[in-house]
């Protein structure tokens, strides 16, 4: 058996892109689930305010994906320093 290879080093410029992309991912993302989540309440019609209320566990996934790319983010800000 062979040696595994290692990835290949990504430049330190490179990197940060990707983690400040991770940050602006993440709160882009946790906004649209907050918007989904709050939005029947916010909706005057109320066929729509069902429609919306029924779109909920999609807010939660937005909110919930978005919180863990900040986290994610929080973390290699972390290990970076």
């Amino acid at each position: 058996m062979g040696a595994m290879a290692h990835p290949p080093r990504i430049p330190s410029r490179q990197r940060d892109k990707n983690t400040n992309d991770l940050l602006i991912k993440g709160i882009v993302i946790a906004l649209i689930g907050l918007a989904v989540l709050l939005a029947p309440y916010f909706s005057k019609s109320p066929e729509l305010q069902t429609i919306l209320a029924g779109s909920a566990l999609v807010g939660w996934f937005a909110l919930v994906l978005g919180v863990a790319f900040i986290v994610q983010y929080v973390l290699r800000r972390r290990a970076g320093k």
